[in-house]
This record gives structure tokens, sequence and C-alpha cells, in this order.
């Protein structure tokens, strides 16, 4: 049986970490949310297959985006950070209920057509909106993000989608 004080000191330790998780991870969402951001559109590069209509990308799906620590990923043309999940397969969205209040899809509501290389759409199983994907990839947004930031990478399974 441990003695009073030690119980003391365990809980002023556990509280010192605590303490340094959260300013830490408060710091870090600090430093994304200021660095600078550089839009540029996502097209079709020469080595990849040619968009068919140049019309189409005109920043109307996606954009790049750049920040430091993270590098290039892609955005909605509002500024928000798109994402991946690991538990998704090409094609099939596993995310819903809980998962999709906090990560909602990153929904096609204009019946976008000729969308840019590598981008496509699915119909989802649970409420039959038609999702951007990414390379089959459904799309996510963090609901927690602001314009410009990057706070959902590496957070439950989420990835930032890369260009």
């Amino acid at each position: 049986m441990m003695k009073k004080s030690n119980i003391y000191i365990l809980i002023i330790v556990v509280i010192v970490i605590v303490g340094a998780v959260i300013y830490g991870l408060t710091s870090a969402k600090k430093s994304y949310s200021s660095s600078s951001n550089q839009n540029k559109v996502v097209a079709a590069s020469s080595k990849s297959k040619p968009a068919t209509s140049a019309k189409t990308i005109n920043n109307s799906v996606v954009v790049t985006k750049s920040v430091a620590g993270i590098g290039n990923y892609l955005a909605t043309p509002s500024d928000y950070a798109l994402y991946t999940y690991s538990g998704d397969k090409p094609g099939v969205s596993n995310c819903s209920g809980s998962c999709l209040a906090l990560w909602p899809a990153y929904q096609d509501t204009k019946g976008t057509t000729n969308l840019p290389s590598g981008f496509g759409t699915i119909k989802r199983k649970d409420n039959g909106q038609i999702q951007f994907t990414y390379n089959g990839m459904p799309l996510y947004t963090f609901s927690s993000d602001k314009p410009g930031e990057v706070t959902g990478n590496g957070v439950a399974g989420f990835s930032v989608a890369r260009p």
C-alpha cells in the first residue's frame, strides 16, 4: 500500500504531464493557424491525364495549400483542409454517425461534372448524398478546423489529403 505522501506526488506528476500535453497540442494548433498559406488550383500536370475542361477545375472543387510542418495538402475553395480516413476503402465511406459529426463528408451540392484528374464522387449509403473522392478515397473536413487550419492530421485515423 502506498503512503499518502506518495499518492500526492503521483497526482502532481500526472497533472504536470497532462498540462504539458495540453499545452503542446494548443501550441501546435496555433502554429498551424498562423502559418502562411498559398493557393494553387489543382490542375492536371503535363505528366498526368489532362482534365476534360479547364473550366471545371476553376477552383470550384479543390485547391492546393501549403503550411509549415505539413507541406502541400488539399483544401476546399473555402480554405478548409481535406482529409482521408484509414477505415475507408476506395469508393466506400465507413465514417457515419458520430464519426460523420466530427468529420463531415466533403459533399458535392452542385452536381459537379468534369472533375480534375484523380477526383470523383461516391453516393453515401447512409444518407444518399454525393461525396467527393480523391484517388478513390472519400474526402472529409474536420469540424474543429477553422479556415486555413490543419488540426485533424493524424487524429483518429484521419490524414490530410495530399495532391
